[in-house]
């Protein structure tokens, strides 16, 4: 697949981008951010018991699993858009950025945030595609137009 970012035709995009996060590195920062995703589904959870809701499922409760889903974008979305990092980003100094420059949007976190999804559930073939891009990104960097930077 030929790279469609601008470093490619854009040598003052390419100076100002710091080196690629490679695929190990995606997985730590995973890591972290599940400890962060958890604790925050734990209090959506308590937050439902406690408006009275009982015996809740995401499989037998749409409401509650879209709920679910929504928390855990809304905390990637929200690192994201406003610092470019998440807590697990944070940690291990890496940061997100549209290829043109600057922080993605909303509409763009929307869109990775899906396809990152898409990305796990084919076995994973979405993240393991990094190895082989000579850029290391996944399909849903591809797709947002986004990139995983390591800071300086």
């Amino acid at each position: 697949m030929q790279p469609s970012d601008e470093t490619s035709s854009n040598p003052a995009a390419a100076r100002g981008a710091g080196r690629p996060c490679g695929l190990l590195r995606r997985l730590l920062i995973m890591a972290y951010d599940t400890v962060a995703v958890i604790a925050l589904l734990m209090l959506v959870t308590a937050l439902a018991m406690a408006a009275g809701f009982r015996d809740l499922s995401p499989l037998r409760d749409p409401a509650y699993a879209a709920g679910l889903l929504l928390t855990w974008f809304a905390y990637l979305a929200w690192s994201w858009n406003r610092g470019g990092m998440t807590l697990g980003m944070r940690a291990w100094r890496v940061r997100i950025e549209r290829v043109a420059g600057g922080r993605p949007g909303w509409g763009a976190c929307g869109l990775r945030f899906l396809v990152s999804l898409l990305s796990a559930a084919a076995a994973g073939l979405g993240f393991l595609w990094s190895l082989f891009d000579p850029q290391r990104r996944c399909w849903h960097d591809i797709l947002s137009n986004t990139r995983l930077v390591r800071k300086r």
